[in-house]
């Protein structure tokens, strides 16, 4: 869709070059949702194809993403060895309702920013505890916990102005056991529910994240050897009766029906030996 209403582009060569940041400011990362619907509100689109970052760097410290890293990317890594986590990404990118042509286009960043309930980048970096470096205009900068980022369907923590620059995947969340779980009313529908756990190989805590189901994402962390009735009590004290995300992709009371299934399924999963790989599941 043409922008009628953009008079300005800017093509910074590095993001300190944008020091001011005016109402009708946008970045421009895929475009993807911002080409897609009129946006009278914008006057000036700044274009961060020029900032060069590199979209995938593994060290021994774990996996960072830019924020311009295209899902396309994003889903061909195959990670380090020892990283029994890193298939849970290429999981994650599958769960987005998006063709080829929008993988090719559309980022890791756009898709946290965007903040939406069935934003499968989401689940990814909050699964696999991420942590988020934001850039402000002023020059200084902040790393938040991903599971602290949005705040609510299509809102999060960003001030105006402020830039997503990074992902940073944690080695040792990344060297995890994993299950996945996800419902969908069609078979290449948006998520209704994405569920998500992690275990280190050799016990200890687990953790369930919970996203599409509820606004904004959940996770719970459970001590090892937690029952089946002790999981229905975490859900129902972090998730209450009227928390979950009401649409056309299903009704609060499906989802919380999944949510406490899907959960339970991947507790059990977990909680089992491991044996290879931990597969996920659609319903």
């Amino acid at each position: 869709m043409n922008l009628n209403t953009i008079t300005s582009v800017k093509r910074p060569a590095t993001a300190e070059e944008i020091s001011q940041w005016q109402p009708g400011d946008a970045w421009l990362a895929g475009g993807t949702w911002l080409f897609s619907e009129p946006q009278a509100h914008l006057r000036t689109l700044i274009d961060l194809h020029g900032l060069g970052w590199p979209a995938l760097t593994p060290t021994a410290s774990g996996l960072d993403i830019a924020a311009t890293c295209r899902i396309a990317d994003l889903h061909a890594f195959r990670g380090e060895a020892g990283w029994t986590a890193t298939p849970l990404i290429a999981s994650c990118c599958e769960c987005l309702l998006a063709s080829f042509k929008i993988w090719n286009a559309a980022t890791a960043g756009g898709n946290l920013c965007m903040s939406l309930p069935a934003g499968a980048v989401i689940c990814l970096t909050v699964a696999l505890e991420g942590q988020l470096e934001l850039l402000a205009r002023d020059g200084t900068s902040r790393t938040v916990a991903a599971v602290d980022f949005v705040t609510g369907n299509n809102a999060n923590i960003l001030q105006p102005g402020e830039l997503l620059r990074s992902i940073h995947l944690p080695a040792n969340a990344l060297r995890k056991r994993f299950a996945t779980r996800r419902a969908t009313l069609t078979h290449l529908g948006r998520s209704a529910a994405l569920l998500a756990g992690t275990q280190a190989h050799d016990g200890g805590d687990l953790l369930i994240t919970i996203t599409a189901a509820t606004p904004r994402p959940v996770q719970l962390r459970l001590a090892q050897g937690t029952s089946a009735e002790g999981l229905k009590q975490a859900l129902d004290a972090a998730i209450p009766q009227d928390g979950y995300f009401d649409d056309v992709n299903g009704t609060p009371a499906y989802k919380r029906h999944v949510t406490y299934y899907f959960a339970e399924q991947i507790r059990a999963e977990l909680s089992a030996p491991a044996h290879g790989a931990t597969p996920g599941a659609n319903a």
